[in-house]
């Protein structure tokens, strides 16, 4: 895929290869004990935007969230308000993965090693804009 002017047109979020992209995934029971919760209160997270998940093409497996999203025994610090907002401007979790883990120029480098380094202003009104 090509624009106009004959550079090359991004790939769609939803398109790209999340087990390419990511590398460690989690069952909802290994990041249940991981947050010291209950597998149904993982469900909730999942359910009110604070934690995204998906199905890693690789192997087939189930339902799974990227490890990354942890830190230190808690979800990533301004993880669960960034994927609220992608949400509400219409991202599903597949996408917004995708996004958390390709490598952005700009920033630099990937939005979840952004948010992981306390860099996560920046990645925020991206966030912000996207969702517009």
């Amino acid at each position: 895929m090509s624009d106009t002017d004959g550079a090359p047109r991004p790939l769609p979020l939803a398109e790209h290869d999340l087990s390419a992209l990511v590398e460690d995934w989690l069952e909802w029971s290994e990041a249940a004990d991981l947050l010291g919760v209950t597998v149904g209160s993982v469900r909730t997270l999942v359910r009110e935007h604070q934690l995204a998940q998906a199905v890693p093409v690789t192997g087939g497996k189930g339902v799974r969230i990227p490890a990354l999203f942890f830190q230190n025994g808690e979800i990533v610090k301004g993880l669960s308000g960034l994927i609220t907002m992608l949400h509400d401007g219409r991202y599903d979790d597949r996408e917004i993965i995708a996004w958390l883990f390709l490598e952005q120029p700009d920033l630099p480098g990937r939005p979840i090693d952004a948010l992981r380094e306390n860099r996560g202003a920046e990645t925020k009104r991206r966030a912000q804009a996207m969702a517009l």
